[in-house]
């Protein structure tokens, strides 16, 4: 669909130009924050916003578009009171240069750049130039704004970004499975976002319990997924430090155990959000011998219903975020934008009072590796770290937080000039 430049006019000022962001890229949640980040900075500019672009990175190879991702026309209609928004840049603008996209001055602007910085330097070149281009664009706008940039990072990612039709079908379908398998819990499930993916585990550069197989496995992964990085002369990799600094992603079996120590038992029904696990076989084997009534989108759903997302990494994981989004508790096990993101989701949808489980992943580690510890001081340390996670469900943002983490109060205390802002309409 073609939103013309005076596709909504809705009382906005004449707009001091178009900003084309190109390279909004990584993973669905990266993207995500180049996108509510440019919604921000082209209502505070008063320009209009061209739908970002998503850049094929060589790690996620997903070639999806935004409209693939996300509804591209409700998007813009939620946001048509506060930012214009079009698809292209009109042709008028773009004969001035020779129709070719890298004749259009582009900023390179340092990481976490105050708003300030966009006033000052990126508009005078808006105003001249009537169109730029801003690559790339992850983390390229502070956290600590004023109040009315943070209300449009608000509105972008709590109500302007829902998912595709397509994506929303396939996600809300595999949560009312997931509560028709948990009716033993009254329809109440757990979600766990596990990372063991091939690439994570190489990246992370931890030694885990697969002898000479997984060596051999994690070198050739880190010299296809970055070639020559981590063999650089000079470099000096310390599996043992790296664990004790919590930095290794937890085993599907240390998963399973943290979470028995917490309370959860065999009858617990639980959604895991993954790729695919490294040598999934014989790592998944303990977790599902703990969790019989584990699911996945895979076992949820058949091949042909997840034909048309297979191949896509984005639309699978928007899938998993949505099931993750509606679980009774949502536990993460390593860092990154995908629990950061459903972190905060989950606080201004349930009203500050979601679960969500963090574990002390440094903690983790020495009463992994202590050989003394017995269950029923392991239990003890796993229902105090559950219960210190439960009560920082209603934390405040901190002026350098990331209001997609904490949207209190800067998310949760006004109301949106927005016609609809219907609190789940994200997902």
């Amino acid at each position: 669909m073609l939103y013309s430049a005076n596709f909504h006019i809705c009382g906005l000022p004449e707009s001091n130009g178009y900003i084309y962001v190109v390279e909004a890229n990584g993973g669905l949640n990266q993207q995500r924050t180049s996108i509510c980040n440019a919604v921000a900075v082209a209502g505070y500019l008063n320009a209009t916003l061209v739908i970002p672009n998503f850049h094929y990175h060589s790690i996620w190879r997903d070639p999806s578009k935004f409209k693939d991702i996300y509804d591209e026309g409700y998007f813009v209609t939620t946001l048509k009171n506060d930012v214009r928004i079009v698809d292209q840049i009109p042709e008028y603008i773009m004969e001035r240069f020779d129709h070719n996209m890298s004749n259009i001055y582009n900023f390179r602007i340092k990481a976490w750049s105050p708003i300030q910085y966009y006033k000052d330097t990126v508009l005078p070149k808006l105003l001249e130039e009537k169109v730029i281009r801003i690559s790339p664009f992850a983390n390229r706008l502070s956290f600590d704004a004023p109040p009315t940039v943070q209300r449009l990072r608000c509105l972008a990612n709590y109500e302007a970004l829902r998912f595709s039709d397509p994506v929303l079908t396939m996600g809300e379908t595999l949560v009312s499975r997931m509560k028709e398998r948990s009716a033993n819990n009254s329809g109440k499930y757990v979600s766990v976002h596990l990372r063991f993916e091939e690439d994570m585990v190489a990246f992370s550069c931890c030694i885990f319990d697969g002898g000479d197989k997984e060596k051999n496995d994690m070198d050739a992964a880190r010299e296809r997924g970055w070639k020559g990085k981590f063999t650089k002369r000079g470099r000096v990799i310390r599996p043992g430090a790296i664990r004790l600094n919590g930095k290794c992603p937890l085993t599907p079996l240390e998963v399973g155990l943290m979470l028995r120590g917490m309370g959860f038992d065999k009858s617990t029904s639980i959604y895991l959000a993954s790729g695919k696990i490294y040598d999934a076989e014989r790592n998944m084997a303990p977790l599902l011998e703990m969790f019989p009534l584990l699911q996945t989108k895979d076992m949820l759903a058949s091949p042909e219903e997840l034909a048309p997302f297979k191949n896509f990494s984005s639309r699978m994981a928007a899938i998993d975020y949505t099931v993750c989004l509606h679980s009774e508790v949502f536990v993460t096990t390593q860092g990154g934008n995908f629990p950061h993101f459903l972190l905060g989701h989950r606080r201004y949808l349930y009203g500050g009072h979601s679960q969500t489980i963090r574990p002390d992943k440094r903690k983790l580690a020495l009463l992994f590796d202590n050989p003394n510890i017995g269950w029923k001081s392991f239990r003890r340390h796993m229902l105090n770290m559950r219960a210190h996670s439960d009560s920082k469900g209603i934390e405040l943002k901190r002026p350098n937080d990331s209001i997609y983490s904490f949207p209190c109060p800067d998310c949760m205390c006004h109301v949106n000039e927005s016609d609809d802002s219907r609190s789940s309409s994200a997902t």
